[in-house]
């Protein structure tokens, strides 16, 4: 029987940013969390990536939960751009 602090697995908690409140699960690379994610969201309908750095670690039971703070300055921008919705040529 594998010990359950062995799980290759461990839960993502959104601290902050546009996905506060959301948790992933994602695997260890070699017994070690990701340091820094990046991930694809759409907001407004625009297809984003917004990237996130570890912050504190805990066991919640048998899980291993890593709370991921935004890292704003990296990521693209969570509001759409006024100018850029004039593109398609709405309300010219």
């Amino acid at each position: 029987m594998t010990d359950a602090r062995q799980d290759p697995e461990y839960i993502v908690e959104y601290a902050d940013g546009p996905l506060v409140g959301q948790t992933d699960r994602r695997f260890l690379v070699d017994g070690q969390v990701d340091e820094r994610i990046g991930v694809i969201a759409a907001v407004e309908g625009l297809e984003s990536t917004f990237w996130y750095v570890a912050g504190e670690q805990r066991h919640s039971g048998d899980d291993l939960l890593v709370e991921y703070h935004f890292d704003q300055p990296d990521s693209d921008p969570v509001e759409a751009d006024k100018e850029d919705e004039s593109i398609f040529g709405y309300g010219a």
